[in-house]
């Protein structure tokens, strides 16, 4: 019998010890999606980390004409052309403060993260959170718009970012286990 308690014990232990390191580690996935094709990528990385979903919302949201990268006078080409403008957002995230893990998701324009991402990381305090990026694109990788993060926000835990075009839910769970 004393064997079997102190099986029950160490089972017990263990099951709070799994159950404080989860709640120890709350994973926010925070992205930007102007297409839907960044939002299919957050999806499957909640679904693999069990973390929250939070879709970062521009105030005004963008249509098909303020993305058209051709015309120099579109939203998104006015955005980009200057570093120092911030969308402002529709809402920010509660309780943020809970969250440990963020992962901030975006689609590649010019090179770099949309200026809303710029708002959303200024719109709160993120010290001590391990910010991972993700991002998606139709023919430019991560690195540039990963640089420009880290420089421009030097205090924060960030970790490698990922492009996830066409990424799995496989692909994602060998990328989250690194």
């Amino acid at each position: 019998m004393k064997i079997k308690s102190m099986i029950m014990v160490v089972i017990m232990m263990l099951c709070i010890t799994i159950n404080a390191q989860e709640q120890s580690n709350k994973t926010l996935v925070a992205y930007f999606s102007a297409t839907g094709t960044t939002e299919k990528a957050a999806k499957l990385i909640v679904e693999v980390t069990g973390g929250t979903l939070y879709e970062i919302q521009p105030e005004k949201e963008y249509v098909t004409a303020d993305l058209d990268w051709h015309n120099k006078s579109s939203r998104s080409s006015v955005e980009m052309s200057n570093a120092k403008l911030r969308p402002t957002l529709k809402s920010k995230p509660e309780n943020l403060a809970d969250y440990d893990i963020i992962y901030i998701g975006f689609p590649i324009w010019w090179n770099s993260a949309p200026r809303i991402i710029n708002t959303f990381i200024e719109s709160d305090n993120f010290a001590g959170k391990v910010i991972i990026p993700f991002a998606t694109s139709g023919g430019s990788s991560i690195s540039n718009a990963e640089k420009e993060l880290r420089e421009t926000y030097p205090d924060m835990k960030w970790q490698k970012g990922q492009l996830l075009n066409g990424a799995t839910k496989e692909d994602i769970k060998k990328w989250t286990k690194k």
